[in-house]
């Protein structure tokens, strides 16, 4: 569900399963084109002002320990600071810059203040665009150089008569960079879930998307087909009996109206599930309640069909592939046989339906028993739901279609149909 889906109910977007607005931005950084990441302006802008005030505080309260803050230190904490405008478009330069400046404001003696704030901001802006290395490398020159300036430079660096640090300072600093790298790789490792799961999202919409679009084009397959071939045997009789059977002619062009009306029915209903997915339809899916007047259509294109078996009461998804693949095999017989007549078998055992088709030929083409799109159509339909299909010549002759599909389906079969 997307963030839009989660506000349209009355909530507010769950960002904490997605990504916040902010972090999503960041998917990409290091590796997409400069222009596709903003400039960070509004942030460095208040990082900056921080640093510089933050900065003034802490001279103030090491006032006597550490060199005062002159020109040069406000130029090193605008630049340490300005440079996390790249931090995004080039998060490597930014850490390396960022962790330099601030080796030479500590090794001209100042105080020790936010500047460090901006070494951390580059360096989880590195870790999460994917450059730990760089990042890590950053944080150990920065420390090493602090070890040197606090335990063995610091003698011949200001401030003048600078006594060595305590080694339990560096316990400290040891701990804040953990503490920086530890939240930084958290932040990367939940970016990365967030785009995995929103390319998860990505890919089962495009999946739903082609599943619907595979089901439109079996039903229209299924409708036009049929209907067609109707169409197209009655107008073949209207025009042979056109001259010498005029009554005979009318009624095969009165199967011709009723046969293209019912199709555009079906046409309009599939239609409607397309242009509003998630409504109810507003016309019953057909199923093996209509076979009657499946067998009639049949008879107005001259086949004579042989029920056997009374149609159960089947669960709807499981009904409509019943309908369409007797319908499709019916199809098959009066396009590509020259049988007139068909046997339809209804056999329920258990939870398992079996359909047979049967006639008795001979194959009036090469694709005999429908060989294109027909016969994919119904493999679908059966294994959509859990089923299986056999089509193929008859040992004593003609073509048989079995199908066997199961009447007891789990909550998410027949989400295809």
């Amino acid at each position: 569900m997307d963030e839009e889906q989660v506000r349209g109910r009355g909530g507010p977007a769950r960002w904490w399963r997605h990504g916040p607005p902010p972090l999503r931005r960041w998917e990409g950084w290091g590796r997409a084109a400069p222009g596709a990441v903003r400039w960070p302006w509004r942030s460095t802008v208040l990082l900056t002002a921080f640093v510089l005030v933050g900065s003034n505080f802490a001279a103030h309260a090491q006032d006597g320990d550490r060199a005062s803050l002159d020109a040069f230190a406000r130029v090193l904490l605008v630049v340490a600071s300005g440079l996390l405008l790249w931090r995004q478009r080039h998060p490597v330069a930014a850490v390396f810059g960022t962790a330099a400046t601030a080796a030479l404001y500590l090794g001209a003696g100042y105080p020790y203040g936010p500047v460090f704030l901006t070494v951390a901001v580059a360096c989880f802006a590195a870790v999460v665009a994917g450059h730990r290395r760089a990042a890590w490398t950053a944080l150990g020159m920065l420390w090493a150089v602090h070890l040197l300036v606090a335990h063995w430079l610091y003698r011949w660096l200001p401030p003048a008569g600078d006594d060595p640090a305590p080694f339990g300072q560096e316990i400290v600093v040891a701990g804040w960079v953990v503490a920086i790298v530890a939240i930084a790789e958290l932040a990367r490792i939940r970016r990365e879930q967030w785009a995995r799961e929103r390319a998860e999202r990505a890919q089962a919409a495009r999946r739903r998307a082609d599943e619907e679009r595979l089901r439109i084009a079996r039903e229209l397959h299924d409708v036009l087909a049929h209907s067609l071939s109707v169409i197209n045997v009655q107008a073949g009789v209207g025009l042979a009996l056109l001259d010498s059977d005029p009554e005979q002619a009318r009624t095969a062009l009165s199967t011709i109206k009723t046969a293209s009306k019912e199709a555009l029915g079906e046409v309009r209903q599939v239609l409607d599930t397309l242009r509003t997915p998630g409504d109810a339809p507003r016309t019953p899916a057909p199923g093996l309640g209509r076979l009657p007047e499946l067998v009639e259509q049949a008879a107005r294109a001259g086949l004579t069909v042989q029920v056997e078996g009374d149609p159960p009461r089947l669960p709807p998804h499981t009904d409509l592939a019943a309908f369409r693949i007797v319908q499709e095999a019916l199809t098959n017989v009066v396009r590509h046989s020259g049988s007139r007549h068909a046997r339809v078998r209804l056999e329920r055992t258990g939870g398992t339906l079996r359909l047979r088709i049967d006639d008795d030929g001979p194959a009036t083409g090469a694709d005999a028993g429908g060989s294109g799109n027909g016969l994919a159509g119904m493999r679908e339909r059966a294994a959509a739901l859990g089923g299986t299909i056999e089509a193929g010549p008859r040992p004593d002759g003609g073509f048989r279609v079995l199908a066997v599909l199961p009447t007891r389906t789990g909550p998410g079969a027949g989400g295809n149909q």
